[in-house]
């Protein structure tokens, strides 16, 4: 028989107040060393969705496994109401999913004078201009924080909303724009730090505004564009003072996001004409780029269509700028260049076919994919040479399309206004699935993880890729 060894061995005496404060340090110190390992894979950037165009701002989320197959039942986590309408996309950073929303009062208020340019009229009513924080696990409310009560300036699109401007976040901040209504920063549990008003917006023939500004280095990006004097604001994201204001010449509303992106990481900030950080806008005047440290214009390219609204998309060390109201243009511009580049050979490639009026366009490794106007035909084009890749389709089961496409796990995710939406392999475009939802979906998919987040005007679903799926 082996003898049994006794589990627990007394200590001969007890431990010395020395002994115990290293123990405590030491389990301490381990405690501390998990929790710094864990903390950048919980809160990495690549892996949350900052800002509306995503995490590389091209509307791609390269490590989300989203859901294929989805209705108003199976592979829904959860379903959330939201107050009043919203057409903004959502946002998600760690456990926290952010949404904007403007939520009629039922108070009346006198209408201002109808300007005789505009083919809408103000409501007549105050709003609450409302930003609200759900558990992404559950959807459960965390906190809801009314930003501002005011009455709209102007009337607005019948498929435009009073909450057309998406949030952003650097996980220190939140910043959600009203536009007129006020540009607010908060922390992300919603207490307030700091808000503006940078004046009335009068929107093309009042359809309303969509002001979703960009958050970088320490920087809030707005672009003011309207049918009066427009602007290029550049806010300091700690305090909300203007660090500096660029006047727009010739352009008008353009309901555009700006691009900030490092086009030269290894200038010094001393050297000027190398500029480390770049602001691309799109216009109808011109699709510019800006110096983000100074305002100071770098390049211009004209030749964009009237309501120029997709976003650019950077591509290696290039930007790719296109619209298609009324026309149809994209352009890719070297970041480096400088000057008028209207006419210039210096451009990569030029594109005048397809191209897309509200979305914005998504790439998916080197192709670059965008809808027709706002019709579900899709075209993918090589992004670095401009050479059609895949043709002009038509999608099936989808209607007008709004919402940018998503590019997730090796498949673009395309949503329309009736609820529809179809889900492609990337490379060879076959159908993977056609999805329904009883409601309509304007904002932009989100994808995190392996959740999909879709955004109707009234509703935030979550549906999530079940394991056994």
């Amino acid at each position: 028989m082996h003898q049994s060894r006794p589990r627990f061995r007394p200590l001969k005496s007890p431990p010395s107040p020395h002994s115990r404060s290293l123990l405590f340090a030491t389990l301490w110190l381990i405690a501390c060393a998990r929790a710094a390992t864990a903390q950048p894979a919980e809160l990495d950037p690549a892996r949350q969705w900052g800002n509306w165009r995503g995490p590389l701002q091209n509307g791609s989320a390269p490590h989300a496994q989203p859901p294929v197959k989805w209705d108003a039942r199976r592979h829904v986590r959860w379903k959330v109401d939201l107050p009043g309408e919203g057409a903004s996309t959502p946002i998600v950073w760690g456990e926290r999913v952010f949404v904007a929303a403007a939520v009629p009062t039922g108070q009346a208020v006198p209408r201002p004078p109808l300007d005789p340019r505009q083919q809408t009229e103000p409501p007549g009513e105050l709003y609450d201009y409302v930003a609200i924080c759900l558990d992404r696990d559950t959807g459960k409310e965390r906190w809801r924080r009314v930003l501002a009560t005011r009455a709209p300036s102007e009337g607005r699109h019948a498929t435009n909303t009073y909450a057309g401007g998406s949030p952003c976040t650097d996980g220190k901040q939140l910043i959600v724009s009203f536009g007129s209504q006020g540009i607010f920063a908060l922390d992300l549990d919603g207490n307030p730090l700091w808000a503006r008003r940078l004046g009335p917006l009068r929107t093309r023939r009042g359809w309303g505004e969509a002001v979703t500004p960009a958050l970088h280095k320490g920087r809030v990006v707005v672009n003011w564009d309207h049918e009066d004097d427009s602007y290029l604001y550049a806010l300091d994201a700690a305090t909300g003072a203007t660090l500096w204001r660029k006047d727009r010449p010739g352009e008008v509303t353009s309901w555009n996001t700006p691009l900030c992106v490092a086009a030269n990481p290894s200038a010094s900030d001393a050297d000027r004409d190398q500029p480390r950080d770049v602001i691309i806008v799109n216009g109808t005047g011109a699709a510019r780029a800006y110096d983000l440290e100074t305002g100071a214009e770098l390049w211009r390219c004209g030749g964009q269509t009237v309501n120029a609204i997709p976003t650019p998309v950077q591509v290696g060390n290039s930007v790719v700028c296109m619209s298609g109201y009324r026309g149809q243009t994209a352009v890719c511009v070297p970041l480096d260049a400088r000057g008028d580049l209207t006419n210039s050979s210096s451009l990569a490639w030029r594109y005048d076919q397809d191209t897309p009026y509200v979305p914005s366009p998504s790439l998916a490794g080197q192709t670059l994919f965008f809808t027709k106007v706002n019709d579900a035909i899709l075209t993918g084009l090589n992004a670095e040479t401009g050479e059609v890749q895949h043709e002009p389709r038509r999608l099936p089961s989808l209607g007008t399309v709004y919402a940018s496409p998503l590019v997730a796990d090796g498949r673009l995710y395309i949503a329309d206004r009736d609820g529809m939406t179809v889900v492609l392999d990337a490379v060879s475009l076959e159908v993977l699935a056609v999805n329904e939802l009883p409601a309509g979906v304007d904002a932009s998919p989100v994808a995190v993880g392996e959740q999909l987040l879709l955004r109707t005007r009234n509703a935030v679903y979550c549906l999530e890729t079940e394991k056994a799926e």
